[in-house]
């Protein structure tokens, strides 16, 4: 048995970039951030961001090109996909979350 599912809550990094792929399927990809804060031993604050690629897809696509900006706060269910490719003899590698649920949990005000 295995399980490839990914849950975020966090907020679009970038205004979205609609596009369409070779065979006229919507694409819209994006940056999500996920940000950890908590308290260091010396009660300072810290805080930890981590930055996702979201690839949304069809209708999905068409919702977050037309709903989402810079800022927007949202829930994404996903799978996780590494893509690899080789330039100049040296293996460079691509990890995205291909969306497969999307809920806009608060957007920021124009």
């Amino acid at each position: 048995m295995s399980l490839n599912k990914v849950m975020l809550i966090g907020n679009v990094g970038r205004d979205p970039e609609f596009k369409s792929t070779a065979n006229g399927t919507a694409l819209v990809n994006m940056p999500i951030a996920t940000t950890e804060k908590w308290k260091d031993k010396q009660g300072m604050q810290q805080e930890k961001t981590e930055w996702h690629r979201v690839v949304f897809l069809r209708r999905l696509a068409d919702i977050a090109g037309k709903y989402l900006k810079k800022g927007s706060q949202i829930y994404v269910e996903g799978e996780m996909h590494t893509k690899q490719w080789e330039r100049d003899g040296q293996k460079h590698y691509s990890t995205e979350i291909i969306a497969s649920e999307l809920e806009i949990l608060a957007n920021k005000a124009p």
